[in-house]
């Protein structure tokens, strides 16, 4: 087999977590896929891959050669859109990450509207809370709630987040409000994390502010939090987009604005220093535009 065919295959059971899976993604039988691996460890006289019965890990000298393997690959797909003509429609997989509730209630509705203007091209979702790594994971664009992590990504600034806290007004009317964030070390909190204690970040007269508390109800996501806050089981702190419906509608009351933290920028990430390809350029305008009219990505 050549390189590149071999170079395929090794990126497909990676992506796919297994030769079944990487077979049904190439349309080829599993034996062709084992005999690609087979060929590839033995030209390079690595191990790439560990197997059992039951699972298929990417040695550490694997995971190194699939970030280099995706370069190529994306290299090779760069070359033949540019060949084409600039003017081609955009065409192949895009695959986009966005923190979980975000993505499943904004992103979304942007993906279905590129999906129909452009027929050529499927999208990849990647709709959680973890942050996912780029490169390693072969995610074209990001959504990100924070600052530019590092040089190696080029950010389109697309709006920024407030973080607020959030009572119900039946919480509110039994516990009264905070008027200092030290009180809430006085109240009950609801946080999702996995650490008995929780820090919340405000700033007063302009400085950092972080009260320490230890959260009545704690659980593992934000979505519960949420629930429970209007429930009226104690005050939250959350993203905006997070609590915007229950605050609408007056499930929930905003408390302690004047000690809000600074809002988080929100940008959209792809590599940098790699020209986009058709269909990220065409996503990162579609997404740019409809990001920037969002009411909640104002601050």
């Amino acid at each position: 087999m050549d390189k590149l065919h071999l170079i395929q295959n090794f990126i497909a059971v990676v992506d796919q977590g297994g030769f079944a899976g990487a077979a049904r993604a190439l349309s080829v039988s599993p034996p062709v896929v084992t005999r690609a691996i087979n060929e590839l460890e033995e030209r390079l006289g690595v191990r790439l891959l560990t197997r059992t019965t039951r699972v298929v890990r990417v040695t550490d000298a694997g995971a190194r050669y699939a970030v280099d393997c995706r370069r190529v690959l994306e290299d090779l797909q760069l070359a033949d859109e540019q060949v084409c003509g600039l003017h081609g429609s955009p065409q192949g997989v895009l695959n986009l990450t966005a923190p979980g509730w975000f993505g499943a209630k904004f992103m979304a509705p942007i993906v279905a509207e590129f999906l129909q203007r452009y027929p050529a091209v499927s999208v990849n979702c990647l709709f959680m809370d973890r942050v996912v790594n780029l490169l390693e994971e072969g995610v074209d664009v990001a959504l990100r709630f924070a600052e530019l992590p590092d040089s190696t990504m080029q950010g389109i600034p697309v709006g920024s987040m407030s973080v607020v806290t959030v009572a119900a007004p039946a919480y509110l009317a039994r516990h009264g409000s905070p008027v200092h964030p030290i009180n809430l070390q006085r109240h009950e909190v609801v946080a999702s994390s996995v650490t008995p204690g929780v820090d919340l970040r405000y700033r007063e007269q302009g400085r950092p502010l972080t009260v320490r508390i230890n959260p009545r109800f704690l659980c593992t996501n934000n979505e519960t939090a949420v629930s429970a806050a209007v429930a009226g089981y104690g005050l939250t702190q959350q993203m905006l987009y997070k609590v915007a419906d229950p605050l609408a509608s007056g499930e929930l009351v905003r408390v302690l604005d004047e000690f809000e933290p600074d809002t988080l920028p929100v940008n959209l990430l792809h590599r940098e220093g790699r020209y986009a390809t058709r269909k990220v350029r065409a996503f990162l305008d579609l997404a740019t535009e409809r990001l920037r009219l969002l009411p909640l990505l104002r601050g």
